[in-house]
């Protein structure tokens, strides 16, 4: 198949859909389909074309969300080189900016769409409101997914259980929802495939030692993602657990505000925070740690979790849909519903080493399932549905215009 993955925010950007749709890519690639990309250019305000003539990225402005850029324009130049891709699917990672340039090429060339929906948008709405009119605005957000995520494809992809309910219990969407988790590229995360790798020297670049217990946590330094809570704790489990020390790998808009959180609670000793750590570094400290821990409730997937795993990490999660699919308490890590319960199962999991290795051991075995190959060929699948259901339904509409122009005469 010729594929159109088109996304507001790809590689060098770190987050989660840009990990999606370079995993995406890569594993339909691998099976043979030639992918073609359209995304913001993230540093210029101009086009550019890349991996031979497969990457197209067009001009950005920036919206004052971290790093993100929103597509302005959509001139005849990029519409006349995605004509030329001759493409037979077209999958959006994104409801606005280039998700919108999707639309319109889908439309204007007769190409089914399929949309992957990967933010939980109702949980973003403080950046916008800064706290104000948040239930008017959590309900435009409300009309928005709805108008792009139902009335404007073909087919409807989502990466978790709690992202389907979302449409099907709260929205009442009448139609086929597939989920499909996101793939990862498990085996670079494998330990055994990084034997290269010096633990004692990357614990040492970071003032740990080999006997410290280190609990990380990987991901956007915001209110969305509880960090707090993390850090809140930290200052009990180091009372209880005096080599446990907390390494938080990520930056953003409450970097400060937790540092001075550390501060105040006197555990700069027993916290690190890197700030912003390039993704081809990240496999590093996943392999220095001993768990990893999250207490957010705003992701789709939490694909940091399924990258612990498969460095063979134990996840101490809070009890989220958006985990529930993944973590299996007490057999690949511990599910937990508050502070007390945080507390104990981190503590539990220190002084238990036989449980901290029996966990680690079926946290591997349980990220199989989230291989590149099994994530592309089910997305695969959808993209046959949509071609498939597109014409089919494409049928009935032609024979309706004929009819208008004479067509029931002949």
């Amino acid at each position: 198949m010729r594929i159109g993955l088109f996304t507001d925010t790809y590689c060098p950007q770190i987050n989660g859909v840009a990990t999606s749709v370079n995993m995406l890519k890569k594993g339909l690639e691998k099976k043979g389909n030639i992918v073609y990309l359209v995304t913001v250019n993230p540093d210029k305000y101009e086009y550019s074309i890349e991996d031979n003539g497969k990457v197209l990225r067009l001009p950005g402005v920036p919206i004052k969300i971290y790093d993100y850029k929103l597509a302005s324009v959509y001139p005849l130049k990029a519409i006349n080189i995605i004509k030329k891709w001759r493409l037979d699917v077209i999958h959006s990672h994104t409801e606005f900016g280039v998700g919108t340039f999707a639309r319109i090429i889908a439309t204007q060339f007769g190409i089914p769409l399929v949309h992957t929906y990967h933010t939980m948008y109702e949980d973003y709405v403080h950046y916008i409101t800064h706290g104000y009119f948040n239930w008017s605005s959590k309900k435009i957000v409300e009309y928005l997914t709805l108008f792009y995520c139902d009335k404007t494809n073909t087919e409807l992809i989502v990466p978790t259980v709690k992202a389907c309910n979302l449409f099907k219990e709260k929205y009442h969407v009448d139609r086929d929802v597939y989920v499909i988790p996101t793939g990862i590229d498990t085996d670079r995360f494998n330990r055994e495939n990084n034997k290269k790798f010096n633990k004692k020297s990357a614990r040492e670049n970071l003032n740990l030692k080999m006997d410290d217990f280190v609990i990380l946590t990987v991901g956007r330094i915001a209110q969305e993602k509880n960090i707090t809570f993390i850090i809140d704790n930290m200052k009990k489990i180091v009372k209880k657990c005096p080599k446990a020390k907390l390494l938080i790998v990520g930056d953003g808009p409450d970097f400060d505000k937790c540092k001075k959180l550390i501060s105040k609670y006197k555990i700069d000793n027993n916290v690190i925070m890197t700030g912003k750590v390039p993704y081809d570094k990240i496999v590093d400290y996943y392999l220095l740690a001993d768990i990893f821990v999250t207490a957010s409730t705003t992701e789709t997937q939490g694909l940091t979790v399924i990258e612990a795993m498969a460095a063979s990490l134990p996840v101490v999660c809070i009890n989220d849909e958006s985990f529930l699919n993944v973590v299996i308490d007490d057999i690949n890590g511990k599910i937990f519903s508050g502070s007390s319960e945080y507390i104990k199962d981190v503590c539990m999991i220190y002084n238990d080493r036989k449980l901290l290795e029996r966990l680690s051991r079926q946290a591997k075995v349980s990220t199989e399932m989230y291989s590149i190959k099994y994530f592309a060929s089910k997305v695969e699948d959808v993209y046959r549905i949509a071609i498939k259901n597109y014409h089919r339904n494409l049928i009935p509409m032609v024979d309706k215009i004929k009819s208008m122009f004479g067509g029931r005469n002949k």
